[in-house]
């Protein structure tokens, strides 16, 4: 399954623009990546790619990184050091939840919109969006194929 075939272009404007307004209530960054297969535990690739995209960089450490493995069908939601004091254990299961409801009904744009939306309204409790505030981090999806990203 090629993510970039089901993430067209089009699909991944309307996900950039989510990531776009959940971040308009949020001094958090979010990103999302999506690949194929996931050989080991998605908690452990999604922390590889997390500092592959350079998300530990954000000045107040609140970087978040929705991860997608499509065929192997594995998810992960990671968030850096700032957003970790305020996390509790299950603190992104419902989110999580939520995005794989509509993965299973092979509803996959849908499902990471759905993931985004929820991850900005929680963000906004404990990371509101801040005078000045900059967007540090690009909105695009990161796709990783043939042991590259882009």
């Amino acid at each position: 399954m090629n993510p970039e075939n089901i993430f067209t272009p089009a699909v991944q404007s309307l996900v950039e623009t989510s990531i776009k307004a959940a971040e308009s209530h949020t001094s958090c960054e979010l990103r999302v990546h999506i690949e194929d297969e996931c050989a080991g535990d998605p908690l452990d690739r999604a922390a590889f790619i997390f500092a592959e995209l350079g998300m530990h960089n954000t000045a107040l450490r609140n970087g978040i990184l929705i991860y997608v493995a499509l065929e192997s069908r594995k998810t992960a939601i990671l968030g850096d050091a700032g957003i970790n004091q305020h996390a509790e254990p299950g603190y992104w299961d419902h989110i999580r939840d939520a995005m794989l409801a509509q993965f299973m009904s092979g509803k996959y744009p849908e499902g990471i919109v759905t993931a985004v939306e929820l991850v900005g309204k929680k963000m906004k409790e404990h990371f509101p969006v801040q005078d000045g505030d900059v967007n540090e981090l690009p909105n695009s999806i990161s796709f990783r194929q043939n042991n590259r990203t882009s």
